[in-house]
């Protein structure tokens, strides 16, 4: 596996089987302008203290197609369906926080939902990026406001030769060899004296997914078994990139990326008739669009300044039907739901080498969101159906910082951060379906302050040992504010932000030339969490309370054995606790206690790779929704032990093909109460690039 932990310093050490030259042959591609600060590493070769990297090879000699697979390479970072499963939506989980803790860039520019920021990680395919870079806990104040448990951050692509082009394609099966569905990626561009030129499109289609032969339906289940209900989902992207590079130094570039997805929702397996009733989702549109100017100037030769500017869109639906036809939406509580955000904004950052030994940098964030919604309710019902006004609510968010970065000798850096942000609503609207009027709420907002601490030693030309501290918050989000969850909770305007202090000690280092190694232990004190909680009979409402504790470890380790084998993985270790005075049994959904994966990449012949890997994850716990709810809803479900194994075959020194089997034990088990996960399946793929 090739997830680099850059901060190596092989350029000291020459017989390395990695060299600095094949890292920057690995790196070519990568569009370092859209990288976010990396803290402690001191050139584009190197990560940052708490951060790992997942590369384009970890995708293709993986399989990993969307974002939330191909963080399951990484040490302590797993994925999840989102709490209750219901919205077929995958969120991604980093030492423990989830995705409104955890900010998710693409290319540095903020992908942030105002009305509820419920991404769906699965949405974001993987055959444009170059790298996934991953912060865990410790995520520089410069990047911008949210970093409270870390940060996602999607490198796009950038030509590094005359011409180039890349082409791939693939097909996937069920079980027993039911064709599931395809996808396709192309992409072309140039790289020329003073400029540079990239284009590419991706499209996935999948008709189904099947179920494992282990599955045994309860009677009266919504899921027989075999091809999964409503497991479809389609999705495609472009990305097109122009930049101008008019010295060594300074560039600058824009961006456009436009990405669209529909999607069904698998129904729980174990409710009939489901809880909540009005459970027959499906979601026709979830399109995402970005334009984003990105340029780095040189001021001399000890200064730079660096600036983003950008204006995104999302366009969101979800249609609530009947029943398992998913043909009429006449009953109550059936609607069709429109989302329909937009906003603008950008970055400056500024940093100088002009006093020697320190290292000094500042940053500028200002973003302004704004979300309209509105529901046609029963739109089918002849008698009942009713089309709600437009409703907006408006976001305001600016964050300073500055970190500053002490060389107190050759191998020890001192660096310390602080940051300020503040938000604030200034529109807030909502409907009455009773008066039939638009209203507003009282408008809220906050601040936060937020700082770091680290020091970096190298005590070796390869080896590295650094001790952190960060505090930081994460403002609500406008559901989290206002939203009445369907008449059963009370708006909160005065809601405040959640702050997590996280601490580390992480080593890195080669033990020989051909085995790498490196670990961590972490502890998180997360404080004022927002949490919903009872207020009354069936009414509740969101509110600071409670304290969380997540701490654990992290090893990794890969090795060279020779020429024809490399083998390796990692593990992690990670408990929470969270104490909330008004509800004694809550419990942390969503992450295993144990973590593994384990590869093993086999060369029998030149031009043959067998790739057998095991993923393994202990149970976790899981939201249980019955009706009447039940006194403990909560269940421990999602231990899996999933053996995949993957063969490459070069025809050609541009050609590849690959065939391979995922859950070759045909596991049925369950991430979330009610959702089983996709059985044993097999795909076939090829690429060629020139």
């Amino acid at each position: 596996m090739r997830i680099i932990y850059k901060t190596m310093l092989l350029s000291s050490v020459a017989s390395a089987a990695i060299s600095c030259a094949a890292l920057a042959q690995d790196r070519q591609g990568v569009y370092q302008l859209g990288e976010i600060v990396v803290t402690g590493a001191r050139n584009s070769s190197e990560t940052g203290i708490s951060e790992s990297v997942v590369t384009r090879e970890d995708v293709w000699n993986f399989d990993k197609k969307s974002l939330d697979q191909a963080v399951s390479l990484i040490p302590g970072v797993s994925a999840n369906l989102d709490a209750n499963g219901r919205r077929n939506e995958s969120d991604i989980y980093v030492r423990g926080f989830n995705r409104q803790q955890v900010p998710l860039t693409i290319d540095g520019v903020r992908v942030y939902l105002p009305a509820d920021n419920r991404l769906d990680f699965s949405r974001f395919m993987m055959s444009d990026i170059s790298e996934v870079q991953i912060q865990k806990g410790y995520s520089s104040v410069l990047s911008g406001p949210g970093g409270m448990g870390g940060a996602i951050n999607l490198v796009t692509r950038k030509p590094a030769k005359p011409f180039e082009a890349e082409f791939q394609s693939g097909l996937s099966f069920g079980g027993k060899g039911e064709f599931q569905g395809w996808n396709s990626y192309a992409s072309a561009g140039t790289r020329q004296e003073g400029y540079y030129v990239q284009g590419s499109a991706s499209y996935l289609n999948r008709d189904f997914w099947t179920m494992s032969d282990n599955y045994n339906p309860t009677p009266g289940s919504l899921e027989d078994g075999g091809k999964r209900g409503s497991s479809d989902s389609r999705d495609w992207s472009i990305n097109a990139k122009v930049g101008i590079t008019p010295n060594a130094t300074d560039e600058y570039s824009i961006n456009f990326i436009k990405q669209s997805g529909e999607k069904g929702a698998p129904l729980n397996v174990n409710n009939n008739p489901p809880v909540p009733a009005n459970n027959y989702w499906r979601w026709p549109l979830w399109d995402l669009q970005n334009i984003a100017f990105l340029s780095n100037t040189a001021l001399g030769d000890a200064s730079y300044v660096k600036t983003k500017f950008f204006y995104n869109t999302f366009n969101n639906g979800v249609d609530a039907f009947d029943n398992i036809n998913y043909t009429t939406q006449s009953q109550n509580g059936r609607f069709i739901s429109r989302y329909a955000d937009k906003a603008y904004g950008g970055s400056t950052e500024i940093g100088t080498d002009l006093i020697p030994m320190n290292s000094l940098k500042a940053a500028l964030h200002y973003r302004a969101d704004q979300h309209s919604e509105y529901n046609h309710n029963r739109p089918t019902s002849a008698q009942f159906q009713s089309l709600e006004p437009t409703q907006y609510q408006e976001q305001t968010t600016w964050s300073v910082a500055a970190e500053n970065t002490f060389h107190a000798t050759r191998n020890i850096d001192l660096v310390g951060g602080v940051s300020y942000d503040k938000y604030w609503i200034s529109k807030a609207e909502d409907f009455n379906s009773t008066t039939a009027q638009l209203f507003e709420y009282p408008k809220g907002g906050s601040t936060a302050f937020n700082w770091q601490s680290a020091a970096i030693w190298r005590y070796s030309d390869t080896g590295q040992l650094n001790v952190s501290v960060s505090d930081r918050a994460r403002f609500p989000t406008i559901f989290e504010l206002y939203s009445t969850r369907f008449g059963t909770a009370t708006p909160n305007p005065n809601l405040g932000p959640e702050r997590a202090t996280n601490y580390e000690i992480g080593w890195k280092d080669y033990l020989t030339s051909d085995i790498r190694a490196s670990g961590a232990i972490f502890y998180s004190d997360v404080t004022d969490m927002i949490q919903t909680v009872q207020i009354g009979p069936g009414i509740t409402q969101t509110q600071n309370v409670g304290n969380g504790n997540f701490y654990g470890y992290e090893v990794s380790l890969d090795a060279q054995v020779n020429a024809q084998l490399k083998v390796g993985g990692n593990y992690t270790y990670l408990y929470r606790t969270i104490t909330d005075p008004g509800q004694p049994n809550l419990q942390p959904t969503g992450v295993p206690t144990h973590k593994a994966f384990l590869y093993l990449a086999w060369k029998p012949t030149d031009r043959l790779t067998i790739t057998p890997s095991l993923e393994i994850a202990s149970a976790r716990w899981s939201d249980v929704s019955t009706n009447p709810v039940q006194a403990f809803p909560y269940v421990m479900t999602g231990a899996y032990t999933m053996a995949n194994v993957q063969m490459d075959y070069k025809v050609a020194q541009n050609f590849d093909i690959g065939a391979g089997v995922r859950n070759l034990l045909d596991q049925n088990y369950e991430l979330s109460w009610g959702l089983p996960q996709p059985g044993r399946n097999y795909y076939l793929k090829a690429r060629m690039t020139f």
